[in-house]
């Protein structure tokens, strides 16, 4: 299972039509958007590493989905620059699939990503409002009873095929409250369901 030379040609277009011009539209007023130089370095640095040997590459699809950036007015748009993200993260990840399976073999990349997939299944089917550390009572993490809405559907996506794309669980949003679930462990588990769907493509 290997990408076709015309599937690699659309995904190094993924990563280099980005990063050059850097393309995007600009927040005005008291809106923010994401710093301008700091997307522009970190395009242009994925773009070198997408270029370079994928034995070497600097850049992983994780490090493309897990980019920050500081919050400034006249920065770039904030949907713009995710979007862009999300479609680099995809060229990345097929290529890491390819070099898997070259290597390894299908066998050992579906028995990977079975079993981290079968992770976050045990993970997601605790009980309601069990399903992650929260916060103290003073302070404030995901709303519980959104994350547990949206647990659910990954729980049936990954036990029945349940239909839902990789760019629904990349725009998850949740409200916070006090006593909330803890943001970092909530985003860690969004992020390795976004890297089995990557992996099975």
């Amino acid at each position: 299972m290997t990408l076709s030379d015309t599937d690699a040609d659309a995904d190094a277009d993924a990563v280099e039509q980005q990063a050059p011009a850097s393309p995007f539209p600009e927040t005005h007023g008291r809106q923010k958007g994401y710093d301008k130089q700091a997307v522009d370095d970190f395009l242009a640095h994925a773009r070198e590493a997408f270029e370079a040997d994928p034995a070497e590459a600097s850049v992983t699809s994780a490090d493309v989905r897990r980019a920050g950036f500081p919050l400034v007015r006249h920065g770039y748009a904030v949907a713009a620059v995710d979007a862009a993200l999300g479609r680099i993260e995809d060229a990345f990840a097929a290529r890491e699939r390819e070099r898997a399976l070259s290597r390894a073999g299908a066998r050992a990349w579906v028995g990977r990503s079975r079993d981290l997939a079968q992770e976050i299944l045990d993970r997601l089917s605790r009980p309601r409002g069990k399903r992650f550390v929260r916060v103290g009572p003073l302070r404030y993490g995901y709303r519980i009873d959104e994350v547990d809405v949206v647990a659910d559907k990954l729980v049936a996506y990954l036990e029945t095929g349940e239909p839902i794309t990789v760019e629904q669980v990349r725009m998850v949003a949740f409200r916070m409250q006090r006593g909330g679930y803890r943001e970092t462990q909530v985003d860690a588990v969004l992020d390795s369901v976004v890297e089995v769907m990557l992996a099975i493509g």
